[in-house]
């Protein structure tokens, strides 16, 4: 029996993608696929990886597809999904890597509390070889997920969403997938998984190494990918409502269109547009008030001083708020 089904989408990462095999040859897990989806990418990437298990006790756990174009990171994780025969899945990006005992720890902890959720932390890692910061969602408690908990972990939670196992049956029951859009899909998908699932553990170490690299999907700079995120977190609103669930989590769900959908949609915008204009930052407004009529009224906005400031200062001095914001982001990595 497949344990865990790992999905890794493969696009230009000739550079890493050695590294990252040998950490999944190297899992102590035995019972387990890795199923690499060949996005078109312009290198050698596929036969890297090829050439490395072609030898290996474990050749047969890897399986390589390939959709019939380039559908991007998130479309092509669901392209692999259905293919997948684990009882739970994971993705792992190709310029990542895990530690030997990720997956053997998740799966002990998920089986033993029969959970749809596990997770681990992420390890910042640059390409020096220095760590940074150690990431990791708001803890809550192991175990049922009650209201109080999915509230708190609705508005405060990071995405990481490569730190997770997830239960297969239950993913495909909720038909839970990425979004065609390709920015925050990885946001959309963990907030879908969240506002669903009935019940999560931990283990609370670092075993995903998390590098941050130039030219990466998250590092590189695009003066329209704001569109986008404003069009995932929309789609996130009509998902939450569509399931029934906006009702009793409109608070939650609220801020978390204010603060993923709309504030990082301007931060994005400013930090990579070269000349921001007023009003573009106000249209970026026009669509936070379609989607949240009321937002100043929210009870997680109104708590926090230093982000109702900010707000404020976007809405009345767009551009001192951009000659603000753009070193401030810069300084955070705050590039998407």
């Amino acid at each position: 029996m497949v344990k865990i089904s790992v999905i890794l989408p493969v696009y230009g990462v000739s550079a890493y993608i050695e590294k990252c095999t040998a950490s999944l040859l190297s899992q102590t897990l035995q019972e387990m696929e890795f199923l690499f989806v060949d996005d078109h990418g312009p290198d050698n990437s596929i036969e890297l990886v090829q050439k490395m298990i072609e030898n290996h006790p474990r050749k047969d756990q890897f399986r390589f597809l390939k959709p019939e174009h380039n559908m991007g990171a998130g479309m092509a994780r669901n392209f692999g999904i259905p293919y997948a025969t684990g009882e739970y899945i994971s993705f792992v990006d190709s310029d990542d890597w895990v530690e030997p005992t990720m997956f053997e720890e998740l799966y002990n902890k998920a089986s033993a509390l029969h959970t749809d959720l596990c997770c681990c932390q992420m390890q910042k890692v640059y390409p020096d070889g220095h760590k940074g910061d150690i990431l990791q969602n708001p803890h809550i408690p192991e175990g049922p997920i009650t209201q109080e908990s999915r509230r708190h972990f609705l508005s405060n939670y990071v995405s990481l969403f490569a730190s997770f196992i997830y239960r297969r049956e239950w993913i495909l029951e909720k038909q839970i997938a990425f979004p065609e859009d390709r920015c925050a899909d990885d946001s959309y998908f963990v907030s879908c998984v969240v506002m669903q699932a009935q019940s999560i553990s931990y283990v609370n170490k670092p075993f995903y190494q998390y590098l941050i690299r130039p030219g990466s999907v998250c590092t590189t700079k695009d003066s329209t990918k704001y569109q986008k995120r404003l069009t995932v977190f929309g789609k996130l609103m009509s998902y939450a409502k569509q399931q029934n669930i906006y009702q009793e989590f409109q608070p939650e769900v609220d801020f978390l269109y204010i603060k993923k959908g709309y504030l990082s949609s301007v931060f994005n915008y400013i930090t990579n547009s070269t000349t921001p204009t007023s009003q573009t930052i106000r249209s970026i407004k026009d669509e936070l008030v379609k989607q949240v009529p009321h937002y100043k009224d929210n009870p997680y906005l109104k708590s926090k001083m230093s982000m109702r400031c900010l707000i404020w200062l976007i809405n009345a001095m767009p551009q001192l708020a951009s000659k603000i914001i753009k070193p401030y982001a810069r300084r955070k990595e705050m590039t998407v």
